[in-house]
């Protein structure tokens, strides 16, 4: 089959940066699914992996952890899907990714995809919404099915235009919560506020008088999606004595969790890719969620979050998804979809 990877950690504009290879059609065994995959989208991960190191592999590195596809076989121990099934996933940190014809995947980690929605639409959504989702209702230990109580609660949301915040504003309206979105750009501000936000506040600014300014003296939530560093003493300021802070970005210096202690306020860290990494006993939570989230797609309650699609699957366009993620403005989600079933075309074929 045909693969994009990478064997050094370049910048993206070096032509070894992503290149195309041949490689061996995998099998499914076990609970695993060979999905013939349709559309890919990229995320920061994917950026982080292929920049993040100083070897050169010895063989080509196939990322992606985001994919919608068919499934084109299953394993002996599988019984969620059955062949000819559209599906979409994130795929596991351990296994190869989705930049590749077809891929192998745990069944436990896969959800039937959004009958509504284009592959490119349905793209978009796995990794930003198990993320969001565990986020909010497992981490945040926010109940969404307990909508009466959530509207007297109120989570603020940093980084609100991002594919994490994208979703998370969605499901925290569904959830019932109020929500504060951060945004800093006047586009942003518009596309936070069309998925739900209740209050914008601006991420540049003193977020703790940012907050103020809208008469909020603290917040019950806050979900960190951007500069865990910057941000970590406006968080302690502004979270609400017994509140919940989640943050899905790392800390490059310590933070200091006494402050805390006197609010007896709990962090916790949000890894979507803990559950598949570790085999963790409830893996299967994330096919649960995935399906969840297709069925709020086809109702229309959330939306997806795609942004820009480019197409087909080659390495150029790959090439072009990473500099749009590696900006930093990106607003949403970007995909690259096939024409038609998966055409993986080399540059000589374009």
């Amino acid at each position: 089959m045909r693969a994009i990877g990478f064997k050094k950690h370049l910048s993206i504009d070096e032509k070894e940066s992503l290149v195309e290879f041949e490689t061996v059609k995998p099998s499914a065994k076990g609970h695993d699914l060979l999905v013939k995959v349709e559309a890919v989208s990229v995320n920061p991960v994917d950026v982080g992996v292929r920049k993040g190191g100083n070897s050169t592999l010895k063989k080509p590195k196939i990322i992606g952890w985001d994919a919608v596809g068919t499934v084109e076989s299953v394993g002996e121990k599988v019984n969620l899907f059955k062949e000819g099934e559209q599906v979409f996933y994130a795929g596991s940190f351990k296994r190869s990714g989705s930049n590749s014809e077809y891929q192998i995947v745990d069944e436990r980690i896969v959800g039937h995809a959004p009958k509504s929605l284009t592959i490119a639409q349905a793209a978009a959504m796995p990794l930003t919404s198990l993320t969001a989702w565990e986020a909010l209702f497992e981490q945040l230990e926010i109940d969404p099915n307990n909508k009466k109580n959530n509207e007297k609660q109120t989570i603020l949301i940093i980084n609100g235009a991002g594919g994490v915040g994208s979703i998370a504003i969605q499901l925290a309206k569904w959830a019932g919560l109020k929500v504060i979105a951060s945004a800093s750009r006047p586009e942003t501000i518009e596309w936070v506020t069309k998925l739900g936000a209740d209050e914008v506040v601006n991420h540049r600014q003193d977020l703790v008088q940012e907050v103020r300014n809208l008469n909020y003296k603290y917040v019950d939530y806050i979900l960190e999606l951007n500069d865990l560093d910057g941000h970590w003493d406006e968080m302690a300021e502004i979270i609400k004595p017994s509140g919940r802070i989640a943050s899905i970005t790392e800390n490059k210096r310590p933070i200091n969790l006494r402050k805390l202690t006197q609010k007896r306020a709990k962090f916790a860290w949000e890894w979507m890719y803990t559950k598949s990494f570790y085999q963790t006993p409830d893996m299967i939570t994330q096919h649960v969620i995935l399906d969840e989230i297709s069925t709020l797609l086809d109702q229309g309650i959330i939306k997806t979050t795609v942004n820009k699609t480019l197409s087909p699957i080659t390495v150029a366009n790959l090439k072009e998804a990473h500099k749009i993620v590696e900006s930093n403005h990106m607003i949403g989600k970007v995909v690259v979809s096939s024409n038609d079933g998966y055409e993986l075309m080399s540059e000589t074929k374009k």
